[in-house]
């Protein structure tokens, strides 16, 4: 059987050599796309996770996947949000999806409400906001496009100025003024999300559970983040078999072998 096998091969080379490219390239292809995406994720869950928040409140129907569903939101709602018992602060946030140059997440804040989540930004250069085209990026994006204080960037069609240069870990990597993204967006007096403050993160549940009883929240998506940072993973998006699936991880087992196994989970 092996010398037909070896027989076989050798009788038609050049197809077998196209077999053997064409299954490597499709294992490397599969590799390549399960590791980009784990990264993103993960590097999501720790920059959501450094906020401070203990709460997050979003749209109706919307997914772990923040930041596509523009900003429905009306900023009114902060202030049923801040009348609840045990919430400390709530800074709205304005979230627009760009695919200037590269795909991101752009924050429109208030930087004061925004700090109270997980205190001052820490600045590494330059300073707060100046003006209303002025933007802060953090120093991983500073780096990597080799930004500094008075560098002009374009997004959303418009010229900004870094104003300040921040340690990454707070969300996003770029910040605007919220009036300025909402403005520029066309949403006016909305916002994408909510992040609560409370008085002690082990009050986060009866939070939540309080939220959903006032009148007309019910439809909203509350968790808290505890919960939300547990949902992201690759088995939220499109296309990915949830990552703690049994049936995923035999499959993977069953096609790639034991050496690919870990970039699943």
């Amino acid at each position: 059987m092996n010398k037909m096998i070896v027989a076989n091969l050798v009788h038609r080379p050049v197809r077998s050599a196209i077999s053997i490219v064409a299954i490597a390239l499709e294992v490397t292809l599969i590799l390549l796309i399960v590791g980009l995406s784990l990264g993103m994720v993960n590097d999501s869950r720790q920059r959501q996770a450094g906020m401070g928040a203990d709460v997050l409140v979003m749209p109706p129907g919307s997914t772990v996947i923040y930041g596509v569903s523009g900003a429905p939101l009306s900023i009114k709602v902060g202030d049923v949000l801040g009348k609840r018992p045990h919430v400390t602060a709530v800074a709205p946030v304005v979230m627009q999806f760009s695919t200037t140059g590269t795909l991101e997440i752009i924050y429109g804040i208030n930087p004061t409400s925004f700090e109270q989540l997980g205190g001052p930004f820490n600045y590494l250069a330059g300073g707060p906001f100046q003006g209303p085209y002025d933007v802060l990026v953090d120093d991983l994006l500073a780096k990597s496009q080799r930004l500094k204080v008075g560098s002009k960037i374009e997004m959303l069609n418009t010229s900004f100025r870094v104003s300040g240069i921040v340690e990454h870990g707070r969300g996003a990597r770029k910040f605007l003024l919220m009036k300025t993204l909402q403005d520029l967006i066309g949403a006016q007096g909305k916002a994408s999300a909510f992040y609560l403050k409370l008085d002690d993160p082990e009050n986060a549940k009866a939070v939540v559970d309080e939220i959903k009883n006032v009148p007309g929240m019910q439809k909203y998506n509350v968790r808290s983040m505890r919960e939300y940072l547990s949902l992201m993973n690759l088995g939220t998006g499109p296309g990915f078999a949830h990552a703690g699936s049994y049936e995923h991880e035999l499959r993977a087992l069953e096609l790639f072998g034991k050496e690919v196994l870990p970039a699943f989970r």
